[in-house]
């Protein structure tokens, strides 16, 4: 029994009666978790994600503007907190999951460079094409299409996509440029493509330190390990010169009033000189994000241990709308895609596995807009050793792939591969779904596989013929 849910002989004040309402809502007792460890988890969580409430305004900022590129960077992150809170708390409580969502890397770039920037489509419109993919996202869930493609993933591809995140996450951790703050383990090379970075590099130097640090607290089970060593890094950091300490602690944020329903006025602006451009751009951020949560739950849900025997994440239904919401109120506010986070892990690793988990962090979200100036401070790679040691964690799913059976060990490592290769989990899922029915085939099973397998291998390939005659996009 935990802790928090024992009977107390002493009448309970108002505080622990409020603690206990918590602890029965988002179910402590059956989760096997407490207060403590639940508002670790939300804070390892929002610490590994801190980062976009700096990179996402930045990268929107190349897009969404009035007179100047920044000149709207301290509203759009005010929008990347509120929608990311949002998401998040609407994540626990109707589906009492420790996710939390943001503005999706990828899906920003995407949305600035290549659909504002390289297609011309004004970025009020770009928003009405996040907020019509949002009410899309809504209308599939409620016809449980979504929750039939996880089920229909063969549980193979889920442990290879558990596996495809955590060597994702370790990737982006190691290759973060040390000229803007990551750690530059890996690094870009003219001759083999990527190589070991510059060791005399002290953001490198540092992120190494914290690996090791990091890794020591895991190893002697310390709890928060993953926390501590993000705090230790960066104050290693600070310490050293290595990134600039925070200039301030607090300041106090300005309302969204240039963003806030633009995506509305966007919605007028559809005419027919830019009506199937904005159709085009719908449909891959639809299709982009919805593979891409999907990969996210069902590799998450691995981790923590909440999908079923027969493939089913239970209250899928509720999870998949919170990213759906999450999505339409993030355009509404004047941000791109919001999605689940695999960050997520994080907390997971942490022991988190309620909503409350998800709670904290978007508690965190919403206080981070008077604490923009002491986050900023926090560098890339103090996030590094983090994500790294939930990439091992997250890796160990590869166990429970049958490596000696072709139609399960083909494309569990395509999958695996094509991740962090492609810089997509979407992508990685796609390779494996269309290589799983083909395997099975070849092997004279095709009486093995469902219905929902071929029309998920039938949709991918599709995506990669539109890709290559519509490079653009």
């Amino acid at each position: 029994m935990n802790p928090d849910d024992r009977p107390n002989p002493i009448p309970p004040n108002g505080n622990q009666n409020f603690r206990l309402a918590i602890a029965r809502f988002f179910k402590f007792r059956e989760n096997h978790t407490n207060f403590r460890t639940e508002i670790i988890a939300g804070v390892t969580t929002f610490m590994t994600m801190a980062y976009i409430l700096a990179v996402n305004p930045a990268i929107l900022s190349n897009a969404i503007f009035l007179e100047s590129s920044g000149d709207l960077f301290g509203e759009l992150v005010i929008a990347t907190a509120l929608s990311s809170a949002v998401a998040t708390l609407v994540m626990a409580v109707t589906s009492n999951y420790p996710f939390a969502l943001a503005p999706g890397m990828g899906l920003n770039a995407f949305f600035a460079f290549s659909v504002v920037i390289g297609l011309g489509i004004e970025w009020r419109v770009a928003l009405a094409a996040i907020f019509i993919e949002g009410i899309l996202f809504i209308l599939l869930t409620l016809s449980q299409v979504r929750n039939q493609i996880i089920q229909g993933i063969p549980e193979c591809l889920k442990h290879a996509t558990a596996a495809g995140i955590g060597f994702f996450l370790a990737y982006v951790a190691l290759s973060g440029d040390p000229a803007t703050g990551g750690a530059g383990i890996i690094v870009a090379n003219p001759v083999t493509i990527t190589g070991l970075g510059n060791l005399r590099e002290p953001a490198t130097l540092v992120a190494i330190a914290g690996i090791v640090i990091t890794s020591a607290a895991v190893a002697r089970r310390i709890t928060g390990a993953l926390l501590w060593g993000i705090l230790a890094t960066a104050i290693l950091g600070w310490i050293l010169g290595v990134a600039p300490p925070p200039q301030g602690i607090a300041a106090f944020p300005a309302f969204p009033s240039h963003l806030f329903g633009q995506a509305f006025r966007g919605l007028a602006g559809i005419g027919s000189s830019n009506l199937w451009d904005f159709i085009a751009v719908t449909f891959v951020f639809l299709f982009v994000d919805l593979f891409d949560t999907i990969g996210t739950l069902a590799g998450v849900g691995i981790q923590a241990g909440y999908i079923r025997e027969n493939g089913e994440l239970p209250r899928a239904t509720e999870a998949l709308m919170a990213d759906s919401i999450g999505t339409t109120a993030g355009a509404i506010l004047g941000t791109s895609t919001v999605t689940t986070y695999i960050e997520s892990a994080a907390g997971v690793a942490e022991g988190g596995r309620t909503g409350f988990t998800g709670v904290t962090a978007a508690l965190l979200f919403v206080l981070s807009i008077f604490f923009i100036p002491l986050l900023q401070a926090v560098p890339g790679f103090a996030t590094a050793p983090a994500l790294v040691i939930v990439g091992v964690l997250m890796a160990g799913n590869v166990r429970r792939i049958r490596w000696d059976d072709p139609a399960e060990s083909i494309p569990s490592f395509l999958t695996i591969l094509v991740m962090p290769l492609s810089f997509s989990i979407a992508e990685g899922l796609a390779v494996g779904a269309i290589a799983y029915p083909l395997i099975k085939t070849f092997q004279g099973k095709a009486r093995e596989t469902v219905l929902t397998q071929w029309i998920l291998a039938g949709i991918f390939v599709l995506r990669f013929v539109y890709m290559a005659v519509t490079p653009s996009l």
